[in-house]
Order: structure tokens, then sequence, then C-alpha cells
């Protein structure tokens, strides 16, 4: 009887750890709010641990200032430190590194003669 007692906690466990995982990794998803008064052109999103931005994830499109996009992982994706790149429509640039991407749901740019994000 204990035996199974055992094993049924085990498993209560080991499916507990599998949603949290689960969860963790949806957290890395986040919203990011242009409230900069420009127009950002490109976004660059990568791990703090690579040494490359990787592509534009906007593509094609822009950001207008007031506009919120929702950022989106693959599912696989791991890490939860991650460094952040905007590009202006006048080419000018801000970055911020190592937002914990498991803890933070929005980022938010502004501006004041450079830029400034906030994270919650």
């Amino acid at each position: 009887m204990r035996r199974r007692f055992v094993l049924a906690s085990l498993a209560a466990l080991a499916m507990s750890v599998a949603a949290g995982e689960a969860f963790a990794q949806a957290q890395q998803n986040f919203r990011l709010i242009n409230r900069t008064g420009h127009q950002i052109n490109e976004v660059y999103v990568s791990p703090s641990a690579n040494d490359r931005w990787g592509r534009d994830i906007l593509g094609d499109e822009v950001m207008p200032s007031g506009t919120t996009r929702n950022i989106r992982f693959p599912r696989s994706t791991q890490a939860c430190m991650f460094d952040l790149r905007v590009v202006y429509s006048d080419g000018e640039r801000g970055e911020v590194r190592e937002i914990n991407l498991c803890e933070v749901s929005n980022v938010t740019v502004t501006w004041n003669g450079r830029s400034r994000f906030s994270v919650d």
C-alpha cells in the first residue's frame, strides 16, 4: 500500500514539474510596447548567451509609436535571459541586455533623447 502511494506521489510530482516547465516556456512570450514617439523599423531579440542578433522579427512590418506587438517564442526555447535591440526609422538604435523573459511579460520602450526600456 505504501509503495503505491509513493509511486502515485512521484507520478503527480513528475506531472507538476512538466506543467511548471511548460509554464516557464510560455512565460518567455512578451508584449513589446512602443511609447517612444518614433517609429520602430526593426526589432531583434536573441538569447543573452548568443553573439549575434539573428533576423529582424518585424520583417517587412514596422511599429508606429503607440503600438504593441506580441513576441512569441517556439515551445522548444530554453533560455530565459534575452537581449533586445530596436532600430528606429532614422537608423538610431537602442538596446537592453539580460531581460529575464521567464519573469517579464511587458517590455516598454520610451524616448528622452535615447532609448529607455522598462520591463514588468
